[in-house]
């Protein structure tokens, strides 16, 4: 996805020489979670047993690093402040959804800035994000030699993390064997169109496995720029998972705010062309979330509760075929 630059950010030219280092994904702390690491705060989401779970999530981040003042291209796994944002944001209200169906495994890897996104600086932000994603093929890699033991998986990527989780579906499962071993992919805040992969296919009932799932949030009536971005987009409905095309406020399970409090009955969706538009959220901070057009940082935690359940429904389908 790219977007038009209207603000201000500080650059500098792609270097190759003077990229981070490398991940090691060998060492525990080359990955933000794994299911033998759960910070406390998450442990919380999890069952107590953790072992007793059949099946894996490999969770791939979003973008975290949007500083203006930033020059980096590409953040290093050692920078602890953007790890911090990692850990207790993107990994606490999203992989947290996931975590009562499966262990979770999430690579901390080279994320490209933010700006790889805007069209002016397109041929730097594609060498960014290919050096990002080249961490976690590695990464995926890794997992599949050492953690997998041929287990199901489910693949889970947000905004640049589905970027990476799309072509990890096509690098490693499109046209593999290891299609077979995939439960569902969920990879929302991203472009997807329906024929984005040859084999895996959208997934239009809430207990289909096997396909993926993907949606992109804004406030009811407001569009992003350009405005036909998404138009032709797979968009799935986050609350029923079939091709309704809108829910009422008791339909909505629920969405995790930053305060760990589930609100339950809060939202109100419409399936536009490429787009799920929302009600603005029940809350108590409702009137500060009116002024929120672009409700892309939440497309997940929005539907928290929805997607627990769903993510355990189709787990449980695909076990039970493939007893």
């Amino acid at each position: 996805m790219f977007y038009n630059c209207k603000s201000t950010y500080k650059t500098e030219s792609f270097n190759r020489n003077e990229v981070p280092n490398e991940p090691q994904y060998s060492k525990v702390s080359s990955w933000a979670i794994t299911p033998n690491s759960y910070q406390e705060n998450f442990r919380k989401y999890a069952p107590k047993n953790i072992d007793s779970l059949k099946v894996d999530v490999f969770y791939i981040y979003p973008t975290v690093n949007t500083s203006k003042r930033d020059v980096r291209w590409n953040v290093p796994i050692e920078d602890e402040k953007q790890n911090d944002k990692v850990i207790n944001k993107a990994v606490l209200f999203q992989a947290s959804a996931f975590a009562g169906v499966g262990k979770i495994y999430a690579p901390l890897y080279r994320q490209a800035h933010y700006r790889s996104f805007f069209k002016k600086f397109k041929k730097e932000g594609d060498q960014a994000l290919k050096l990002a994603y080249l961490d976690v093929k590695r990464a995926f890699q890794y997992y599949l030699e050492n953690y997998n033991n041929n287990r199901p998986i489910i693949i889970v990527g947000h905004s640049q993390g589905a970027t990476h989780a799309i072509q990890l579906l096509k690098d490693f499962f499109d046209e593999t064997q290891l299609k077979e071993k995939l439960v569902a992919a969920y990879i929302p805040g991203m472009r997807v169109k329906p024929d984005e992969f040859k084999n895996i296919q959208p997934m239009n009932a809430p207990d289909e496995v096997g396909g993926f799932v993907s949606w992109n949030t804004y406030k009811k009536g407001f569009y992003p720029k350009p405005k036909d971005w998404y138009k032709g987009s797979v968009t799935t409905n986050p609350v029923t998972w079939n091709e309704e095309k809108e829910t009422e406020y008791l339909q909505h399970k629920g969405f995790l705010y930053t305060n760990e409090k589930l609100y339950k009955n809060s939202i109100k969706t419409q399936v536009t062309d490429g787009l799920i538009w929302i009600s603005t959220p029940k809350f108590p901070l409702r009137f500060f979330a009116s002024f929120v057009r672009n409700f892309h940082s939440g497309d997940i935690n929005l539907f928290w509760q929805d997607v627990k359940e769903n993510v355990q429904l189709r787990a449980e389908t695909w076990l039970r075929k493939n007893k």
